[in-house]
């Protein structure tokens, strides 16, 4: 195997274990929130607390700035194994959320310096296709690790899926110390000047399209279990083979977005991908229910979603050139999960408004992910060649 395709499975190993932990909650919800002794309602901290720790996280790259990178992930897998273990073993609901805080830790951190190492291991030409097997950990485990989580808890144990990912993290380390070459740290241009790059308006532009395409899919994304159910007439039984068919979505959208990125504009990528996500929520609003229909639907807006992930991802980290690029890149970690808890109470609130009609989260996903698209074709437009390479050009006579 090529040296650099074993670096981006260790990396694709730690997506997974941060993919999974991030998503699992959801499907042992109910089991986690009995054995803790709360309401479905309470027990919804659990999730929250991770997204938390998603951003404070975020500032662990402020003071490693001169860690090289390879060490940065053995720290960041190492945290995730102390979290996941805390969860296998928490005895109260307050354990609990404080070991979800610390497996949220190094989750932004994390992408932001996995996305830097591929980029740099990645043939010329082929970064966004090097970053995109990088981001299919993540997407395999929603395809797999979540339903799996989900299926453990209903025959054996909740305790056991965060057992697992604790080994996958241990597992991890390992990889990372003999897959990953040594890569140099970025520039160190002090604490504040790794935030240099945001006074320009171009990663403002991104990281709005980033919060509001996924604030617009996860109002429908949210709630995908008893929209299925109550939409789609599917059984609760069905759910967990469903939610695998999104998976699926997820890894085809993220391979093929990161074919499309090395081969056209990273915005325009970004573009088409939240079109395509757009165009599935209107379907979700218009369409009615169905087993077909639903199970579609669901493929697409999956697709969508995933596809984004390389070009985003490119766009922040080369934004940031020049010594905010760990930053750049986990910025886009925080504008997501900032995205995903908007779009969970827009989404609610819709279906408050329309008697739970759940048709209606795409109603209320529509015109984020509207504002998206622009913000996206707009950088395209104006921003995409707005860097500080262009600055540092000097005039030459010959």
């Amino acid at each position: 195997m090529k040296k650099g395709m074993r670096s981006l499975l260790a990396l694709a190993a730690g997506a997974f274990i941060l993919g999974a932990a991030e998503f699992v909650m959801m499907g042992i919800l109910p089991q986690a929130a009995a054995a803790t002794g709360v309401s479905i309602p309470t027990a919804g901290h659990y999730i929250s607390a991770y997204a938390i720790g998603v951003c404070i996280g975020t500032l662990i790259l402020v003071f490693g700035r001169k860690v090289p990178p390879k060490n940065l992930i053995i720290l960041f897998m190492a945290i995730a194994l102390v979290g996941n273990t805390m969860s296998a073993l928490s005895v109260n609901a307050g354990m609990l959320v404080v070991a979800r805080f610390i497996s949220g830790l190094p989750h932004g951190a994390f992408f932001g310096t996995a996305t830097l190492i591929a980029k740099t291991l990645a043939e010329k030409g082929k970064e966004a296709q090097s970053v995109s097997i990088m981001v299919t950990g993540q997407t395999v485990a929603n395809m797999l690790g979540v339903p799996a989580g989900t299926l453990m808890a209903e025959s054996l144990s909740w305790r056991l899926a965060f057992g697992i990912l604790a080994a996958w993290a241990a597992m991890t380390i390992v990889l990372t110390i003999a897959w990953i070459p040594f890569v140099p740290p970025v520039k160190d241009t002090g604490i504040l000047g790794q935030f240099r790059f945001l006074r320009r308006r171009g990663p403002w532009v991104i990281l709005a399209a980033v919060f509001t395409g996924n604030a617009g899919v996860f109002c429908w994304w949210s709630y995908v279990s008893p929209w299925l159910q109550k939409t789609g007439g599917w059984p609760s039984a069905a759910v967990p083979f469903l939610m695998m068919l999104a998976g699926f979505g997820m890894v085809v959208g993220g391979i093929i977005g990161g074919r499309i990125t090395d081969n056209w504009r990273h915005a325009g990528t970004a573009a088409l991908g939240q079109s395509i996500s757009l165009i599935g929520l209107v379907m979700v609003l218009l369409l009615p229910g169905g087993h077909v229909t639903t199970a579609i639907l669901t493929f697409w807006i999956a697709f969508g979603l995933f596809f984004i992930s390389a070009p985003q991802q490119l766009l922040m980290t080369e934004a940031g050139q020049g010594g905010g690029e760990l930053i750049a890149g986990a910025a886009v970690q925080v504008a997501f999960n900032f995205g995903n808890a908007v779009g969970s109470i827009v989404g609610g609130a819709m279906l408050t408004t329309f008697s739970m009609d759940y048709r209606f989260t795409g109603l209320g996903g529509i015109p984020l992910a509207i504002l998206s698209v622009a913000a996206l074709v707009f950088y395209s437009w104006r921003c995409e060649s707005d860097t500080e390479a262009v600055h540092r050009l000097r005039e030459i006579h010959v």
